[in-house]
C-alpha cells in the first residue's frame, strides 16, 4: 500500500505541482507573490503528507522552481531580479523540505505503532491458546506461524532438543549472535543459513525453532524481542504438557 501511495505522490510532485503553478498564472499581478507562495506550500504539504521523502523533496524543488519561473521578474525565466522574490522561493523550498521530513517521521511513527499493536496481539493469541487448554503441539505450531509473520520468514520449523551449534541464534535478550559475533539484523537481515531460537521451560531446553529468513529482509531489533516472547509462550505450553 505504501509503495503505491509513494508512486502517486511522486507523480503528483512531478506533474501536479507544475500544473497547479500554471493554473495560478492568471492571478499574476493581481495577488501578492507571497500569497502565491503560500498556495504552493499547501500543494507541497499535500504531496508530503503521503510520507514519501523522495516525493516531498521533488515537490519542494518543483514548487520552488515553478514559482520563480512563473511569478518572479523576469517572468517565464528561472532567474530572479528582486530580493523579496528570491527569499520567497528559498523559504518555499525550505518549508517544503521540512514538511517532507516531518511527514516521513509521522508515517514511520504510525507504522511502528501499528506494528507494536500487531505484535502484542500475536503474543496475546499465543497465550490465549495455552490458557484455553489447547495442546502443546497446537501452541507450538501457532507460535511458528506467528514467527513466520513477525520475522518475515520463508520457513519456520520446530524440533525437540537443543539448537544446531553451527547456526546463528537469537539469545534471550533478542539479539542475534553467531558465536561471539553480534549480527546487526537491522542492516543485514537474518543470516542466510538460518537462525535458531531455543524454547525453554522448567529450567531446561525443550526444543528449538529453526528460522529460514527471506533474503534481503531487514529485521528491526524490536521484532526479535517479540520472537523471544512468542517462544516463551511455546515453552510454557510444552513445560505444562510435560509435567502433567
Amino acid at each position: 500500500m505504501h509503495a503505491r501511495l509513494d508512486r502517486w505522490a511522486i507523480v503528483a510532485a512531478l506533474v501536479g505541482v507544475p500544473l497547479v503553478a500554471a493554473a495560478l498564472i492568471p492571478l499574476r499581478g493581481h495577488v501578492e507573490n507571497t500569497n502565491i507562495a503560500l498556495i504552493m506550500v499547501v500543494v507541497v504539504v499535500a504531496v508530503a503528507c503521503s510520507g514519501s521523502r523522495l516525493a516531498a523533496i521533488l515537490a519542494a524543488l518543483s514548487a520552488a522552481f515553478w514559482y520563480e519561473f512563473f511569478f518572479t521578474v523576469p517572468f517565464n525565466s528561472p532567474s530572479i531580479n528582486r530580493g523579496d522574490d528570491a527569499l520567497s522561493a528559498v523559504l518555499l523550498l525550505v518549508v517544503g523540505l521540512t514538511v517532507g521530513q516531518l511527514s516521513v517521521w509521522a508515517r514511520r511513527q504510525a507504522d511502528e505503532a501499528r506494528q507494536s499493536r500487531a505484535d502484542i496481539g500475536r503474543i496475546h493469541r499465543a497465550a490465549d491458546l495455552a490458557s484455553r487448554g489447547e495442546s502443546a503441539e497446537r501452541v507450538v505450531a501457532a507460535v511458528a506461524a506467528q514467527l513466520r509473520e513477525v520475522l518475515v520468514l520463508r520457513d519456520c520449523r520446530f524440533d525437540p532438543g537443543p539448537a544446531d551449534p553451527l547456526l546463528a541464534r537469537i539469545d534471550p535478550r533478542g539479539e542475534v549472535r553467531w558465536g561471539d559475533l553480534a549480527w546487526a539484523t537491522e542492516s543485514m537481515g537474518l543470516p542466510a543459513k538460518g537462525v535458531t531460537l531455543e524454547v525453554s521451560g522448567g529450567g531446561r531446553v525443550l526444543g528449538t525453532y529453526t528460522l529460514v529468513p527471506t533474503p534481503g529482509e531487514l529485521i528491526e531489533p524490536d521484532r526479535l524481542v517479540v520472537a523471544v516472547a512468542l517462544a516463551h509462550q511455546a515453552g510454557a505450553a510444552l513445560s505444562g504438557f510435560q509435567t502433567t
